[in-house]
């Protein structure tokens, strides 16, 4: 399988507060897969590291080898680029997770994007807490 694009994105409303995830699969510039997934009450950027964690594996189900994954979070991209080292406990969960997941592929390549280039990963994120705050 040819080098999938990652779009990840987190939501929340509130620092914690309700969260989802965005996730937007490509495949030589077409759209294979979304994901829309409301993961409970978490910080944004604990919604950020899940939605990486959540197309990491999707992508590993996908049989893909490599990845390039684009995030509007300039925190979790310079977490994962070792610029800046994770220090809260919950984080260095969901980096290790990561990273673990990092590992199976040949190639990995991450940038960060502006937010005007990542709208329908946060589209999807958003989606998924207001459809949960309605049940």
């Amino acid at each position: 399988m040819s080098k999938l694009e990652l779009y990840i994105d987190g939501a929340s409303k509130g620092n914690p507060g309700p969260s989802g995830i965005g996730v937007v699969i490509r495949q030589n510039g077409k759209t294979i897969k979304e994901i829309a997934q409301y993961i409970g009450t978490a910080t944004n950027n604990t919604a950020e590291y899940t939605a990486l964690i959540f197309a990491l594996q999707e992508s590993l189900e996908l049989r893909s080898r490599g990845v390039l994954v684009r995030t509007d979070s300039e925190l979790l991209y310079r977490q994962i680029t070792k610029v800046y080292k994770v220090r809260h406990p919950n984080i260095a969960v969901l980096y290790q997770q990561a990273v673990q997941l990092i590992a199976h592929f040949n190639d990995f390549s991450i940038r960060h994007i502006p937010r005007a280039e990542n709208k329908e990963a946060d589209r999807l994120a958003t989606q998924a807490v207001k459809d949960s705050l309605k049940k």
